[in-house]
């Protein structure tokens, strides 16, 4: 995944990796998400095939990559990342 997202420093807005395609009948075991100093990690959650991340903060300007790794019930390891362009709206 190379998306990027536009963010306010001043929003709170949730992002979501689906996995499902890469899965196919394996499932998430455990994921880390690895977020960059600057935006805060403000709650995680995720199901049997996605993970969602909570993200607040930010500096106008500046762009983060946010890295979100898993491990499945078959023992996979993969990460996506993506990036947050933090713009006052």
């Amino acid at each position: 995944m190379s998306a990027s997202f536009n963010k306010d420093p001043s929003a709170r807005k949730d992002y979501q990796v689906d996995w499902a395609a890469w899965l196919v009948s394996d499932t998430i075991s455990a994921v880390v998400w690895t977020v960059p100093a600057g935006l805060t990690n403000y709650a995680t959650s995720n199901t049997t095939t996605s993970a969602t991340i909570w993200l607040s903060g930010g500096t106008h300007g500046t762009n983060y990559l946010v890295t979100c790794q898993i491990t499945t019930a078959g023992g996979r390891i993969e990460q996506q990342s993506f990036t947050i362009q933090c713009r006052d709206q």
